[in-house]
Protein backbone atom coordinates (compact mmCIF):
# COMPACT_ATOMS: atom_id res chain seq x y z
CA UNK A 1 0.00 0.00 0.00
CA UNK A 2 1.47 3.58 -0.91
CA UNK A 3 1.39 6.57 0.99
CA UNK A 4 1.28 9.95 -0.35
CA UNK A 5 0.75 13.26 1.34
CA UNK A 6 -1.56 16.19 0.02
CA UNK A 7 0.62 19.44 -0.66
CA UNK A 8 -1.35 23.02 -0.16
CA UNK A 9 -2.54 23.07 -3.87
CA UNK A 10 -4.38 19.36 -3.15
CA UNK A 11 -7.08 20.65 -0.51
CA UNK A 12 -9.69 23.19 -1.81
CA UNK A 13 -12.04 24.72 0.84
CA UNK A 14 -15.58 25.96 -0.08
CA UNK A 15 -18.73 26.84 0.97
CA UNK A 16 -22.28 26.22 -0.99
CA UNK A 17 -24.73 28.46 -0.24
CA UNK A 18 -28.61 27.36 -1.34
CA UNK A 19 -31.58 28.70 -0.95
CA UNK A 20 -34.63 25.13 -0.63
CA UNK A 21 -37.71 26.36 -1.40
CA UNK A 22 -40.30 25.85 1.92
CA UNK A 23 -44.47 25.49 1.50
CA UNK A 24 -46.78 25.89 4.92
CA UNK A 25 -50.34 25.15 4.35
CA UNK A 26 -52.52 26.02 7.48
CA UNK A 27 -56.11 23.95 7.41
CA UNK A 28 -58.71 23.53 9.59
CA UNK A 29 -56.39 23.69 12.19
CA UNK A 30 -53.54 21.46 10.94
CA UNK A 31 -50.45 22.57 9.51
CA UNK A 32 -48.95 20.54 6.31
CA UNK A 33 -45.41 20.87 5.48
CA UNK A 34 -44.01 20.81 2.05
CA UNK A 35 -47.41 19.38 0.35
CA UNK A 36 -47.52 16.35 2.79
CA UNK A 37 -50.65 14.96 3.33
CA UNK A 38 -52.04 13.64 7.11
CA UNK A 39 -50.99 10.48 8.26
CA UNK A 40 -53.36 8.26 9.00
CA UNK A 41 -54.67 4.55 9.28
CA UNK A 42 -51.42 2.28 8.41
CA UNK A 43 -49.70 4.84 6.96
CA UNK A 44 -49.85 6.49 11.05
CA UNK A 45 -46.86 4.16 12.24
CA UNK A 46 -44.37 4.94 9.56
CA UNK A 47 -43.28 8.15 10.85
CA UNK A 48 -44.87 7.78 14.68
CA UNK A 49 -44.48 10.03 17.45
CA UNK A 50 -44.12 13.37 14.97
CA UNK A 51 -47.25 14.39 14.30
CA UNK A 52 -48.79 16.50 11.01
CA UNK A 53 -46.43 19.48 9.77
CA UNK A 54 -43.92 19.16 12.23
CA UNK A 55 -40.37 17.79 11.64
CA UNK A 56 -37.54 15.70 13.93
CA UNK A 57 -35.12 17.96 15.06
CA UNK A 58 -32.58 14.76 15.39
CA UNK A 59 -34.72 11.82 13.71
CA UNK A 60 -35.20 9.71 16.67
CA UNK A 61 -38.05 7.44 17.55
CA UNK A 62 -38.87 7.60 13.71
CA UNK A 63 -39.18 3.86 13.94
CA UNK A 64 -40.01 3.14 17.56
CA UNK A 65 -43.00 2.91 19.19
CA UNK A 66 -43.42 3.38 22.89
CA UNK A 67 -44.92 -0.17 22.97
CA UNK A 68 -43.42 -2.80 20.74
CA UNK A 69 -39.94 -1.34 20.65
CA UNK A 70 -39.97 1.17 23.77
CA UNK A 71 -38.64 5.09 23.10
CA UNK A 72 -35.29 5.95 24.08
CA UNK A 73 -34.68 8.91 26.03
CA UNK A 74 -32.05 11.12 27.40
CA UNK A 75 -30.64 10.76 30.82
CA UNK A 76 -28.45 11.88 33.67
CA UNK A 77 -27.66 10.69 37.28
CA UNK A 78 -27.55 13.49 39.72
CA UNK A 79 -23.48 12.94 41.02
CA UNK A 80 -21.11 15.08 43.20
CA UNK A 81 -20.32 16.56 39.39
CA UNK A 82 -23.60 18.28 39.50
CA UNK A 83 -24.18 17.73 36.07
CA UNK A 84 -28.09 18.44 34.79
CA UNK A 85 -30.38 19.36 32.17
CA UNK A 86 -30.23 22.88 31.18
CA UNK A 87 -34.16 22.88 31.34
CA UNK A 88 -33.93 21.55 35.37
CA UNK A 89 -33.80 24.70 37.29
CA UNK A 90 -31.00 24.76 40.16
CA UNK A 91 -33.61 25.08 42.41
CA UNK A 92 -35.49 22.15 41.75
CA UNK A 93 -32.29 20.17 40.96
CA UNK A 94 -31.42 20.96 44.45
CA UNK A 95 -34.51 19.92 46.21
CA UNK A 96 -36.49 17.45 43.94
CA UNK A 97 -33.61 15.28 43.04
CA UNK A 98 -31.49 13.12 45.20
CA UNK A 99 -27.77 11.88 44.54
CA UNK A 100 -28.34 8.98 42.61
CA UNK A 101 -31.66 9.51 41.23
CA UNK A 102 -32.07 9.86 37.42
CA UNK A 103 -33.22 12.69 35.70
CA UNK A 104 -34.45 11.90 32.31
CA UNK A 105 -35.86 13.36 29.06
CA UNK A 106 -37.96 13.02 26.16
CA UNK A 107 -37.27 12.07 22.35
CA UNK A 108 -38.51 13.31 19.69
CA UNK A 109 -37.40 16.84 19.47
CA UNK A 110 -40.07 18.02 17.07
CA UNK A 111 -40.45 21.45 15.76
CA UNK A 112 -43.21 23.50 13.51
CA UNK A 113 -44.54 27.13 12.52
CA UNK A 114 -46.76 28.83 15.50
CA UNK A 115 -48.86 31.27 15.21
CA UNK A 116 -49.52 34.25 18.57
CA UNK A 117 -52.07 36.49 18.17
CA UNK A 118 -51.98 39.33 20.33
CA UNK A 119 -54.94 41.33 21.39
CA UNK A 120 -54.89 44.99 21.98
CA UNK A 121 -56.98 44.74 24.97
CA UNK A 122 -54.89 41.93 26.76
CA UNK A 123 -51.40 43.70 27.60
CA UNK A 124 -50.42 42.03 30.26
CA UNK A 125 -48.22 39.08 28.37
CA UNK A 126 -46.48 40.79 25.59
CA UNK A 127 -43.08 39.59 26.80
CA UNK A 128 -42.32 38.13 23.41
CA UNK A 129 -43.04 41.25 21.54
CA UNK A 130 -40.87 43.06 23.79
CA UNK A 131 -38.43 41.10 23.64
CA UNK A 132 -37.99 41.43 19.73
CA UNK A 133 -38.26 45.50 20.29
CA UNK A 134 -33.88 46.29 19.95
CA UNK A 135 -34.37 44.33 17.26
CA UNK A 136 -37.05 45.77 15.64
CA UNK A 137 -35.53 49.44 16.08
CA UNK A 138 -32.22 47.94 14.69
CA UNK A 139 -33.90 47.12 11.13
CA UNK A 140 -35.23 50.93 10.93
CA UNK A 141 -32.31 51.58 9.20
CA UNK A 142 -34.18 49.01 5.92
CA UNK A 143 -37.71 50.62 6.58
CA UNK A 144 -39.30 52.74 9.01
CA UNK A 145 -42.25 50.33 9.59
CA UNK A 146 -39.77 48.08 11.73
CA UNK A 147 -40.33 51.08 14.71
CA UNK A 148 -41.66 49.78 17.54
CA UNK A 149 -43.40 52.71 17.86
CA UNK A 150 -44.58 55.07 15.54
CA UNK A 151 -47.23 57.83 14.60
CA UNK A 152 -48.54 54.81 12.91
CA UNK A 153 -48.78 52.29 15.68
CA UNK A 154 -47.47 50.95 19.13
CA UNK A 155 -46.47 47.16 19.17
CA UNK A 156 -47.00 47.84 22.97
CA UNK A 157 -50.63 48.04 23.01
CA UNK A 158 -51.63 47.22 18.75
CA UNK A 159 -53.01 43.96 18.20
CA UNK A 160 -50.42 41.97 16.52
CA UNK A 161 -50.20 38.40 14.52
CA UNK A 162 -46.99 36.63 15.07
CA UNK A 163 -45.70 34.00 12.77
CA UNK A 164 -42.96 32.19 14.51
CA UNK A 165 -40.47 29.68 12.16
CA UNK A 166 -37.63 27.49 13.78
CA UNK A 167 -34.57 28.05 12.36
CA UNK A 168 -34.86 24.38 11.21
CA UNK A 169 -37.06 25.04 8.12
CA UNK A 170 -34.90 27.80 6.72
CA UNK A 171 -30.97 27.33 7.90
CA UNK A 172 -29.31 30.88 8.08
CA UNK A 173 -32.47 33.06 7.26
CA UNK A 174 -35.23 33.34 5.05
CA UNK A 175 -34.11 34.88 1.46
CA UNK A 176 -34.64 38.33 1.31
CA UNK A 177 -37.54 38.64 -1.62
CA UNK A 178 -39.21 35.18 -1.19
CA UNK A 179 -41.67 35.68 1.22
CA UNK A 180 -45.09 35.15 -0.37
CA UNK A 181 -48.62 34.92 2.02
CA UNK A 182 -51.29 34.23 0.80
CA UNK A 183 -55.33 33.91 2.27
CA UNK A 184 -57.60 32.12 0.22
CA UNK A 185 -61.30 31.24 1.14
CA UNK A 186 -63.61 28.94 -0.14
CA UNK A 187 -60.70 28.29 -2.90
CA UNK A 188 -60.79 31.98 -4.21
CA UNK A 189 -57.65 34.12 -3.30
CA UNK A 190 -58.71 36.92 -1.06
CA UNK A 191 -55.48 38.38 -0.86
CA UNK A 192 -51.50 38.36 -1.29
CA UNK A 193 -48.89 39.91 1.40
CA UNK A 194 -45.00 39.52 -0.80
CA UNK A 195 -41.63 41.27 0.23
CA UNK A 196 -41.25 42.24 -3.56
CA UNK A 197 -39.35 45.67 -2.48
CA UNK A 198 -36.92 42.51 -0.06
CA UNK A 199 -36.69 45.56 2.59
CA UNK A 200 -38.63 43.75 4.86
CA UNK A 201 -41.91 45.00 4.16
CA UNK A 202 -45.16 42.81 3.56
CA UNK A 203 -46.98 44.54 0.79
CA UNK A 204 -50.48 43.38 0.11
CA UNK A 205 -51.65 42.89 -3.55
CA UNK A 206 -54.05 40.97 -5.77
CA UNK A 207 -56.97 41.68 -2.75
CA UNK A 208 -59.88 41.14 -3.60
CA UNK A 209 -60.50 44.67 -2.31
CA UNK A 210 -58.13 46.53 -4.61
CA UNK A 211 -58.23 49.67 -2.62
CA UNK A 212 -55.93 48.54 0.08
CA UNK A 213 -53.32 47.03 -2.44
CA UNK A 214 -50.02 48.52 -1.99
CA UNK A 215 -50.50 48.70 2.10
CA UNK A 216 -47.78 47.59 4.32
CA UNK A 217 -49.59 44.90 6.41
CA UNK A 218 -46.60 43.96 8.20
CA UNK A 219 -42.76 42.93 8.71
CA UNK A 220 -40.45 40.00 8.69
CA UNK A 221 -37.21 39.68 10.89
CA UNK A 222 -35.87 37.41 7.65
CA UNK A 223 -32.42 36.33 10.06
CA UNK A 224 -35.06 35.36 13.61
CA UNK A 225 -37.76 33.76 11.11
CA UNK A 226 -40.51 35.84 12.66
CA UNK A 227 -43.02 37.87 10.71
CA UNK A 228 -45.57 40.50 12.79
CA UNK A 229 -48.80 41.17 10.97
CA UNK A 230 -50.82 44.65 11.96
CA UNK A 231 -52.64 44.82 8.76
CA UNK A 232 -56.04 45.23 10.61
CA UNK A 233 -58.63 46.32 7.18
CA UNK A 234 -61.32 44.38 5.88
CA UNK A 235 -59.70 41.96 3.08
CA UNK A 236 -63.11 39.94 2.49
CA UNK A 237 -66.62 41.76 3.51
CA UNK A 238 -68.12 38.50 4.51
CA UNK A 239 -66.83 37.28 6.51
CA UNK A 240 -65.21 39.87 8.00
CA UNK A 241 -61.43 39.06 7.85
CA UNK A 242 -58.14 40.86 8.11
CA UNK A 243 -54.36 39.93 8.26
CA UNK A 244 -55.10 39.47 11.80
CA UNK A 245 -56.49 36.28 10.78
CA UNK A 246 -53.72 35.09 8.55
CA UNK A 247 -52.52 31.30 9.78
CA UNK A 248 -55.47 30.74 12.84
CA UNK A 249 -54.97 27.70 13.52
CA UNK A 250 -51.32 27.19 12.95
CA UNK A 251 -50.43 25.06 17.04
CA UNK A 252 -52.39 28.17 18.29
CA UNK A 253 -54.96 26.66 19.92
CA UNK A 254 -57.70 28.56 18.06
CA UNK A 255 -60.24 27.28 15.66
CA UNK A 256 -60.03 28.24 12.04
CA UNK A 257 -63.19 28.14 9.81
CA UNK A 258 -63.30 25.43 7.76
CA UNK A 259 -63.40 26.93 4.42
CA UNK A 260 -60.51 29.10 5.18
CA UNK A 261 -56.50 28.07 3.48
CA UNK A 262 -53.30 29.96 4.46
CA UNK A 263 -50.25 29.10 2.22
CA UNK A 264 -47.13 30.59 3.27
CA UNK A 265 -43.96 30.03 1.15
CA UNK A 266 -40.64 31.97 1.10
CA UNK A 267 -37.05 30.05 0.58
CA UNK A 268 -34.20 29.58 2.87
CA UNK A 269 -30.30 30.35 3.33
CA UNK A 270 -28.35 27.48 4.10
CA UNK A 271 -24.52 26.84 4.01
CA UNK A 272 -22.37 23.88 3.39
CA UNK A 273 -18.99 23.76 3.87
CA UNK A 274 -17.05 21.48 1.77
CA UNK A 275 -13.24 20.18 1.54
CA UNK A 276 -12.10 18.58 -2.02
CA UNK A 277 -9.19 16.48 -1.61
CA UNK A 278 -7.32 15.54 -4.88
CA UNK A 279 -4.99 12.70 -5.29
CA UNK A 280 -2.91 12.16 -7.50
CA UNK A 281 -1.87 8.54 -8.95
CA UNK A 282 1.17 10.20 -11.57
CA UNK A 283 2.95 7.86 -14.17
CA UNK A 284 5.06 5.21 -13.22
CA UNK A 285 3.57 5.27 -9.50
CA UNK A 286 1.27 3.00 -7.26
CA UNK A 287 1.76 0.05 -10.07
CA UNK A 288 2.64 -2.76 -7.21
CA UNK A 289 -0.11 -3.95 -5.08
CA UNK A 290 0.43 -6.24 -2.13
CA UNK A 291 -3.17 -7.70 -3.22
CA UNK A 292 -2.53 -11.43 -3.24
CA UNK A 293 -3.76 -11.97 -6.73
CA UNK A 294 -1.08 -9.69 -7.80
CA UNK A 295 1.52 -12.63 -7.63
CA UNK A 296 1.29 -15.35 -9.71
CA UNK A 297 1.17 -18.52 -7.55
CA UNK A 298 1.24 -20.93 -10.46
CA UNK A 299 5.15 -21.95 -9.98
CA UNK A 300 5.55 -25.42 -8.82
CA UNK A 301 7.75 -24.16 -6.19
CA UNK A 302 6.60 -21.02 -4.78
CA UNK A 303 7.51 -21.69 -0.75
CA UNK A 304 10.03 -20.09 0.78
CA UNK A 305 13.13 -22.28 1.63
CA UNK A 306 14.44 -22.62 5.20
CA UNK A 307 17.50 -24.43 6.27
CA UNK A 308 20.33 -24.73 9.18
CA UNK A 309 22.11 -22.63 6.84
CA UNK A 310 19.52 -19.99 6.28
CA UNK A 311 16.27 -18.43 5.19
CA UNK A 312 15.25 -18.31 1.22
CA UNK A 313 12.78 -16.53 -0.05
CA UNK A 314 11.39 -17.10 -3.63
CA UNK A 315 11.41 -14.45 -5.78
CA UNK A 316 7.84 -14.31 -6.71
CA UNK A 317 6.19 -13.54 -10.31
CA UNK A 318 4.15 -10.73 -10.93
CA UNK A 319 1.09 -11.46 -12.58
CA UNK A 320 0.77 -10.79 -15.96
CA UNK A 321 -2.88 -9.35 -17.43
CA UNK A 322 -1.96 -7.53 -20.26
CA UNK A 323 -4.75 -9.16 -22.63
CA UNK A 324 -3.16 -10.89 -25.83
CA UNK A 325 -6.44 -12.63 -28.14
CA UNK A 326 -3.52 -15.54 -28.06
CA UNK A 327 -3.50 -18.26 -24.95
CA UNK A 328 0.24 -19.01 -25.99
CA UNK A 329 2.52 -16.19 -25.88
CA UNK A 330 1.13 -14.08 -23.57
CA UNK A 331 0.79 -10.25 -24.60
CA UNK A 332 4.27 -8.15 -23.41
CA UNK A 333 4.36 -7.43 -19.67
CA UNK A 334 3.16 -4.64 -17.74
CA UNK A 335 2.75 -3.75 -14.41
CA UNK A 336 -1.24 -3.37 -13.98
CA UNK A 337 -3.09 -2.19 -11.01
CA UNK A 338 -6.61 -1.58 -10.15
CA UNK A 339 -7.33 1.11 -8.19
CA UNK A 340 -11.42 0.84 -6.08
CA UNK A 341 -10.64 2.02 -3.09
CA UNK A 342 -8.84 5.52 -2.01
CA UNK A 343 -7.89 6.04 1.92
CA UNK A 344 -7.54 9.10 3.89
CA UNK A 345 -5.41 9.04 6.64
CA UNK A 346 -4.60 11.63 9.13
CA UNK A 347 -0.67 12.68 9.92
CA UNK A 348 -0.44 9.79 12.45
CA UNK A 349 -1.93 7.24 9.50
CA UNK A 350 -5.08 6.56 11.40
CA UNK A 351 -7.52 6.07 8.25
CA UNK A 352 -10.18 8.81 8.55
CA UNK A 353 -11.70 7.78 5.60
CA UNK A 354 -12.41 5.74 2.37
CA UNK A 355 -13.87 6.88 -1.22
CA UNK A 356 -14.94 3.92 -2.98
CA UNK A 357 -14.67 3.74 -6.86
CA UNK A 358 -17.90 2.42 -8.73
CA UNK A 359 -15.66 0.73 -11.30
CA UNK A 360 -11.82 -0.25 -10.46
CA UNK A 361 -9.51 1.98 -12.53
CA UNK A 362 -7.11 0.58 -14.63
CA UNK A 363 -3.81 2.03 -13.69
CA UNK A 364 -0.55 1.06 -16.09
CA UNK A 365 2.37 2.85 -15.86
CA UNK A 366 1.43 5.22 -18.69
CA UNK A 367 -1.36 6.55 -17.13
CA UNK A 368 -1.70 9.87 -14.73
CA UNK A 369 -5.09 9.99 -12.96
CA UNK A 370 -6.43 12.58 -10.48
CA UNK A 371 -9.32 11.67 -8.32
CA UNK A 372 -11.20 14.43 -6.53
CA UNK A 373 -12.70 13.58 -3.41
CA UNK A 374 -15.49 15.81 -2.09
CA UNK A 375 -16.26 15.85 1.66
CA UNK A 376 -19.32 17.92 3.28
CA UNK A 377 -18.32 19.22 6.88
Amino acid sequence: MAFKKFDQSDIIHNRLKTHPKVQFDVNRGNVYYQNRNHLSGAFATSVPNVPTGYVNLYELNVDRTEVDTGLIYPFVTKQGSLTSFSTVSTSDFNQDFNFGDIISGSYPLSASITRHHYVSTLLNDRRHVYALKNTLNFNRRSSESYAFSSSARDLATAEINTIYIPSIFYGSSIKKGSIELNYYYAGALLGTLTDARQNGQLIQSSGSIAANDGRVAGVCLYDQGIMLLTGSWDIFTTPSSSWLDFAKGANDGELADNEEVFNILYEGTTYTNTTTLLAHAEKGKFNYSSNPSFVDYNEKDWQPRSSSYGYTEIEKTIKNTVYSPYPDPTGSFEKITYISKIGVYDENKNLIGIANLATPVKKTEERNFTFKLKLDI
